[in-house]
């Protein structure tokens, strides 16, 4: 049942329906699935974004952080700013 929510919700979102960007990503983020929150968070989800950062965060993953930040991301450069500073 899972797999087939999933797949409604990826035709949704795909459909442009913000909603269920929402709940996917949100989705997305449970797993740990970075890759698929890079690519919405790449097409502009603020949302899959600001789960990417904390995933980034969580794991350490100074690499995605600096991706980021690169991109605008002030919260990814506040994060790489305390890492630095130990």
């Amino acid at each position: 049942m899972e797999r087939d929510n999933f797949a409604t919700l990826r035709e949704q979102a795909a459909a442009g329906d913000q909603d269920a960007v929402g709940q996917l990503v949100e989705l997305l983020a449970e797993r740990g699935d970075m890759a698929e929150l890079r690519r919405f968070a790449d097409a502009g989800s603020r949302d899959a974004e600001d789960l990417l950062v904390e995933l980034a965060q969580e794991r350490e993953d100074v690499d995605e952080l600096r991706r980021l930040a690169e991109r605008g991301n002030q919260d990814a450069a506040d994060i790489l700013t305390e890492l630095a500073q130990g």
